[in-house]
């Protein structure tokens, strides 16, 4: 699947150009009973992007390599857990006002809660905000009581590309997602143990260190 849109018209550019390589633009052009003019914007997105390649006096030839195409895949090809940073975790027993100071010491957008070492839930710095403003005893209530719980939080594992990663942060309005391991008991019950986070940070740098690497 290519990484990028095309149009009906530059799909069928791709066909004849495939069919019959080398071609030019006015055998392109009579092909589809089109002038050369309406058909050079197709073919500048169509070489930029690197499907064709022109070549002066010969034609356009059938490449298939888009620098589009190969950054997906790129970036499908690297793991959550190859770029995961340190998750910032308190106890459900943790107090709204302790989790509001580690939220501002480890400058975190999200906290993720856990009881017995597995994750139940995650607080956001909207859901601390409307605690503080609330008239709720900061100091005394436990996280427990305002945070999002399981089965309701979007998580990652450590397999899962950072292109997931990615998607579902921006469908669900996130700042950073879990990671996490998933242990089944006996009871068949999972359980989630926190082994990292990805945050829109770490897939930021990450674009910027492949702009640079190439």
């Amino acid at each position: 699947m290519r990484g990028i849109k095309l149009s009906d018209r530059q799909e069928k550019i791709i066909e004849i150009v495939k069919e019959n390589e080398p071609i030019t633009s006015e055998a392109i052009a009579k092909r589809l009973k089109l002038t050369r003019a309406t058909l050079r914007p197709d073919l500048s997105i169509l070489t930029m992007s690197g499907i064709l390649d022109a070549r002066p006096k010969v034609g356009y030839f059938y490449s298939g390599k888009s620098d589009i195409n190969i950054f997906r895949d790129k970036i499908e090809s690297i793991k959550v857990g190859e770029i995961k940073s340190l998750p910032t975790v308190v106890d459900e027993e943790t107090s709204v006002y302790d989790a509001i100071v580690t939220l501002f010491i480890d400058d975190v957008g999200s906290i993720f809660v856990t009881s017995d070492g597995y994750l139940t839930g995650i607080i956001s710095r909207k859901d601390l905000l409307k605690s503080a403003i609330g008239g709720v005893d900061i100091e005394k209530v436990p996280v427990a009581v305002i945070m999002s719980r399981m089965p309701n939080i979007v998580y990652l594992e450590e397999k899962e590309s950072v292109l997931e990663a990615a998607v579902k942060i921006i469908e669900h309005e996130f700042d950073s997602l879990p990671i996490v391991e998933i242990n089944t008991d006996s009871t068949e019950d999972k359980k989630f143990k926190v082994v990292g986070k990805i945050s829109k940070t770490n897939i930021t740098k990450l674009f910027v260190d492949l702009g640079i690497e190439n």
